[in-house]
């Protein structure tokens, strides 16, 4: 009996290594599958030609027309989405999900906020005005189509601090139901040409993604300097920032589901 027990033990042992192994020859044969394949250039959409090419930018190649594989849904690539394209041929065989800053995405807060508009004392007027501002257009977009009349694009918030504008952003959040994103001004001035503007960029585009969204901009005074016709240094840079976001703001592509 002694003997039986030792014998099942070791059957047992061994059928767990075997186990752990084939895991392992599994996990090698699918890295080496992906080793072995063709590598891809990266490519930003530019516009659909027609229902079989694209027309795509390539950095730092340039622009090129390429044919849409078989398996890809041409109403799934639009404008400004990343692409990779086969190495031999420039065919778009992949849609990549966007590329987004961690930093950036830190500045989405998971959970929507508990704060009330209960919990808010003595600024009944603001209130009032931030809702027809944020809340109305969000859960009633259909009443501004209806008179034909545009959306605010955001409000600004003013005052010395502990006043409540915090908490307003955070019970708007709330009552809207929107993905919040907090992001403090501050974190926009990079010490890098470019790159404050880019984060503002990446910001949007996040934005976009989670839709309908608001964007919470803490001590906006850091970059929301006024237009200087010269500067050098972190004064271009700073103002830079500010245009990009001025841009995301008015530009062409539409913000109705971003509030800011």
């Amino acid at each position: 009996q002694l003997i039986v027990n030792e014998k099942s033990q070791n059957l047992r042992r061994l059928q767990a290594q075997r186990n752990e192994l084939n895991a392992k020859v599994r996990l090698l044969r699918e890295e080496l599958q992906l080793l072995q394949e063709q590598g891809s250039y990266v490519g930003e959409v530019v516009r659909a030609m027609d229902k079989k090419k694209v027309l795509v930018k390539v950095h730092p190649e340039g622009k090129f027309v390429v044919d849409v594989d078989k398996n890809i849904d041409i109403n799934d690539v639009t404008p400004n989405c990343r692409v990779a394209l086969r190495n031999d041929s420039y065919t778009l065989h992949k849609i990549l999900p966007n590329k987004v800053d961690p930093l950036v995405s830190l500045m989405m807060v998971e959970k929507v906020p508990d704060s009330t508009y209960e919990m808010i004392g003595g600024l009944d007027k603001q209130i009032k005005e931030i809702k027809e501002v944020i809340e109305l257009p969000v859960k009633h977009p259909e009443l501004f189509e209806a008179l034909g009349i545009a959306q605010p694009k955001g409000v600004l918030l003013y005052g010395p601090p502990g006043t409540g504008k915090t908490l307003l952003a955070r019970a708007v959040a709330h009552h809207t139901d929107c993905t919040f994103i907090r992001v403090s001004g501050s974190e926009l001035v990079q010490k890098f040409i470019g790159e404050g503007a880019r984060m503002v960029r990446e910001l949007f585009v996040m934005a976009r993604e989670h839709a309908p969204s608001i964007i919470f901009m803490d001590e906006i005074d850091s970059i929301g300097s006024s237009r200087l016709e010269g500067g050098s240094g972190g004064d271009s840079e700073v103002q830079r920032t500010m245009l990009e976001l001025l841009n995301q703001l008015d530009g062409f592509e539409a913000t109705k589901n971003i509030k800011v």
